[in-house]
């Protein structure tokens, strides 16, 4: 009866290591598909599109877009196109990420300002480059799972607050850069204002038709250049 306990024991030893060994392989196989989508979309969708910067290529490629889109939706993380992520809002196609990114052209050294935080993937691209991080998201339930999120991803130059984006963040400014990821349908003057000098802002600008701007504050004021057109959720405005 011992021989066959021990037959009996070798056979779930055998069995529990073919599992672990199957999930495993089956991990790894994830892990690697997931790498060689991201590379396909920094090749054929972003570099392939004239977005050159190394910094804002290999964020992009070590940023896993499918962590920061509902479950339903992970499947086509790293096409180039935008997903919604709840409460009518939605996750940029990664191509206007990184070329928005690219605009502001980061610096290891700069303090970033992001109006529309949304499930945090463009804050997570900015925190591979920047020293720090200030995303606000009017949103309570998107800026609470965004702040988990990017905790949890281990993102700690990141500072999510849940505010009004046109007033911006004055207590941390001045900011080097500011992207802004939804579309007011003005300039916001009071987001300029908390650009150093010879800072940039990048917003979409526009209500039904909406243009990419480019905005540096200068000692005499401000040098605008349109960039392409856009489409863009609108930027909500607390009452």
């Amino acid at each position: 009866m011992k021989w066959q306990v021990e037959i009996k024991f070798s056979i779930i030893v055998v069995c529990l290591f073919c599992f672990f060994m199957s999930a495993e392989k089956s991990f790894s196989n994830d892990r690697d598909n997931v790498s060689a989508k991201k590379k396909i979309m920094v090749e054929m969708q972003i570099k392939a599109r004239g977005v050159n910067a190394t910094n804002v290529l290999s964020a992009m490629e070590k940023v896993d877009r499918h962590l920061f889109v509902p479950q339903a939706f992970r499947e086509n993380a790293y096409l180039d196109s935008p997903l919604p992520i709840g409460y009518g809002q939605t996750i940029s196609q990664p191509y206007i990420v990184a070329y928005m990114t690219e605009q502001i052209k980061p610096q290891k050294n700069m303090r970033v300002l992001e109006i529309g935080t949304g499930c945090g993937y463009q804050a997570a691209v900015l925190a591979e480059i920047v020293k720090e991080v200030y995303t606000i998201e009017i949103l309570a339930p998107l800026a609470e799972a965004a702040k988990k999120r990017l905790k949890l991803l281990g993102y700690n130059n990141v500072t999510v607050e849940c505010a009004d984006g046109y007033k911006g963040l004055p207590e941390y400014a001045p900011f080097d850069a500011i992207i802004v990821t939804a579309a007011p349908p003005e300039i916001p003057e009071e987001l300029i204002e908390q650009l150093k000098i010879g800072g940039k802002m990048i917003v979409p600008v526009g209500t039904s038709f909406q243009q990419l701007y480019l905005i540096e504050r200068t000692e005499e004021g401000t040098k605008q250049q349109v960039l392409l057109p856009v489409r863009f959720v609108p930027m909500v405005k607390s009452e």
